[in-house]
């Protein structure tokens, strides 16, 4: 968390929380959501200005609760999560990367949905993989140590068993099948803060 935000927060602890504004979509963007966006369940307006975008990524926190929020200042602003807290790209030097910027070099367990999405779990975060990667991370598929074919898949999540695995780096994580529903109750997260869900503001 940036120095000023705690100071903030130091200086103005009782500054109500924010809800519904902030999104941040399946791939990662952080989306600005207004009044029309909230009432009409739309994402909301892309946040393209780097330097917000690098202060939102710093001060990203989930509470006691999984409910995550952007620290602005003083403010605590809940985010609306169209899929995971984290959204995982790949970049070619640094291979799995969080929407905030963190390298991601391991993970304990790999998840796959029905509808074929990955989400890479750890004890910090849990991120599905932004699916204009899902190209290159099906390559990285391996079944019983040969990597799997796009039918070998589809026969795999018809029928799931021990076996699969997803190269990450020169680790080898086993995949299991899972969806959001369940992932959010057993690595908790709130994809929509509701404010009587939350505690009261100090």
């Amino acid at each position: 968390m940036d120095k000023q935000v705690q100071l903030a927060m130091a200086k103005w602890p009782n500054v109500p929380h924010c809800y519904g504004w902030l999104g941040l979509d399946a791939r990662g963007v952080w989306r600005m959501r207004d009044q029309r966006a909230q009432e009409l369940g739309l994402p909301g307006s892309k946040i393209t200005n780097v330097t917000l975008r690098g202060f939102i990524d710093r001060n990203y926190l989930a509470d006691e609760q999984g409910c995550y929020f952007f620290q602005n200042g003083p403010q605590r602003v809940y985010v609306e999560l169209q899929a995971t807290p984290y959204i995982a790209h790949s970049d070619p030097a640094l291979g799995w990367v969080l929407q905030t910027g963190v390298v991601v070099n391991s993970c304990d367990l790999v998840w796959m949905t029905a509808e074929g999405k990955l989400i890479l779990e750890s004890a910090q975060y849990l991120a599905q993989i932004d699916d204009r990667d899902m190209a290159y991370a099906l390559s990285q598929l391996y079944l019983h140590g040969h990597s799997a074919d796009d039918e070998q898949i589809l026969d795999w999540l018809d029928n799931p068993t021990d076996g699969l695995t997803f190269q990450m780096g020169d680790k080898s994580k086993l995949v299991k099948p899972g969806n959001l529903a369940l992932l959010a109750r057993s690595h908790p997260f709130v994809a929509s803060p509701a404010r009587q869900n939350l505690p009261a503001s100090d």
